[in-house]
């Protein structure tokens, strides 16, 4: 399961670091797992106490270490830029949770359960790490997970060759371990759902059910057989539908349509499944694409290609998707992503043939989320305080995606932190 660093080489890159006094690497960490403690550590051979750290300050290291756009957080932030390049601290934080699973070394230690009943809907990161900080001050708390497995979109939208089952079960099983219970293919819905959780005893609510509703372009021939989601696609990656996306796609000619890391990941996947050939067609230029570089590099590498500038318009086809038809597109003034708008030139058409278009644009929350209580919404993501991520309901918190819209494992995992925290001084009669 490792990649690139052995204890040697791990060591001797913890070497290179410049000790800082206020690290700046731990302040751009937003779930502040503090790199430049588990450096400093790791540089003055403390391995057991390096891993420490990391587990103390996130549940999910091992996977931060794998998916985390490092290069534009803490390892952006280091010191040694100044001289010559960034220390790794992405390989070392993974290689250091791996290093002590392969010892059997396990740092957190279960709590005695004896203190109020608190639930949580989904079981991402968000929802995951809220549960475990819980369940270690010893309260008692079940996790309702729709699907058929714990994970959230760490399991369901990132593919098997960028994050291996096999880590995030071990992490999974981590949490579990304490003592939380996860209650799988058991959704909470409805107008009364909360209310029945109360009813149950349930003191307090953290919702982090992610987003699963896929925003689609809407075209003509939308409903061609071929025209799918990345969100569908990738999720049946994961499942006993990985056969049925296998072959819809091998041999094929496939359109991603899309720019981020989910359309890299879908491209790489289709590739990955035997498909013929894979083009990433996007509006905006190959610099605006907020896919980190060493994606679209990665997706370069593998043989993708890009088709920037470019907005479809219309899928073509006969029962099943057979063309796209494309319209170039230039770039006008920012709009309020901060990126040059793209603008659409009228009698710039051309058509392509495609035998599969997987839309990787954006995804919301269920329509039926916002049947679940009398919450406060601000467009398509609930209110919460900025202080405690509490709801309009004072018993309910919120956070990861639908609070934050799209957004980085390593924040979902900094909101679940401050959840637990705000939970428990609610229930102690400490909070707002």
């Amino acid at each position: 399961m490792g990649e690139g660093l052995t204890l040697t080489l791990a060591t001797e890159e913890a070497a290179r670091c410049l000790l800082c006094f206020d690290a700046p690497c731990s302040q751009a960490c937003p779930a502040g797992t503090d790199p430049g403690s588990f450096i400093r550590k790791l540089h003055f051979r403390n391995v057991t106490g390096a891993i420490r750290t990391i587990k103390k300050n996130n549940p999910f290291g091992w996977t931060c270490g794998v998916v985390c756009p490092t290069a534009r957080l803490c390892e952006l932030a280091c010191s040694r830029t100044a001289i010559d390049k960034p220390i790794q601290i992405g390989k070392i934080q993974r290689f250091l949770v791996e290093h002590g699973w392969a010892v059997g070394f396990s740092p957190i230690k279960k709590a005695e359960i004896k203190k109020d009943k608190v639930a949580i809907i989904g079981s991402g990161p968000a929802g995951l790490t809220c549960a475990r900080e819980l369940a270690l001050n010893g309260y008692d708390v079940t996790v309702f997970e729709k699907k058929e497995k714990a994970g959230g979109n760490l399991r369901y939208g990132i593919p098997t060759f960028r994050l291996s089952e096999k880590g995030l079960d071990r992490e999974i099983e981590e949490i579990t371990s304490l003592g939380v219970t996860v209650k799988t293919e058991t959704p909470i819905e409805g107008k009364d759902g909360l209310t029945k959780l109360k009813e149950e005893g349930f003191k307090a609510v953290f919702l982090s059910p992610g987003l699963w509703s896929p925003v689609r372009l809407g075209i003509e021939g939308s409903d061609l057989n071929g025209v799918l989601s990345a969100t569908d696609f990738l999720g049946a990656m994961r499942t006993h539908e990985a056969s049925d996306v296998e072959n819809l796609v091998r041999d094929k000619v496939v359109a991603v349509i899309g720019g981020g890391s989910v359309a890299m990941d879908a491209a790489m996947g289709a590739k990955k499944l035997g498909a013929k050939d894979v083009y990433v067609l996007y509006r905006r230029s190959y610099t605006e694409m907020p896919a980190e570089e060493k994606e679209k590099i990665q997706a370069l590498n593998d043989g993708i290609h890009f088709f920037i500038l470019t907005q479809p318009v219309k899928y073509s086809g006969k029962g099943s998707l057979e063309s796209i038809v494309c319209r170039r597109t230039r770039l006008g003034d920012p709009d309020d992503s901060g990126r040059r708008r793209p603008e659409e030139i009228q009698g710039s058409e051309f058509e392509m043939p495609f035998d599969v278009a997987i839309e990787a644009l954006a995804t919301e929350p269920d329509t039926g989320l916002r049947e679940l209580a009398d919450l406060t919404w601000d467009n398509k993501t609930i209110t919460v305080s900025d202080a405690n991520l509490q709801t309009s309901l004072p018993w309910v918190y919120a956070g990861g995606d639908i609070v934050r819209g799209p957004a980085l494992v390593v924040e979902a995992v900094a909101d679940g932190k401050k959840a637990a925290e705000a939970i428990a001084q609610h229930l102690e009669g400490k909070g707002e």
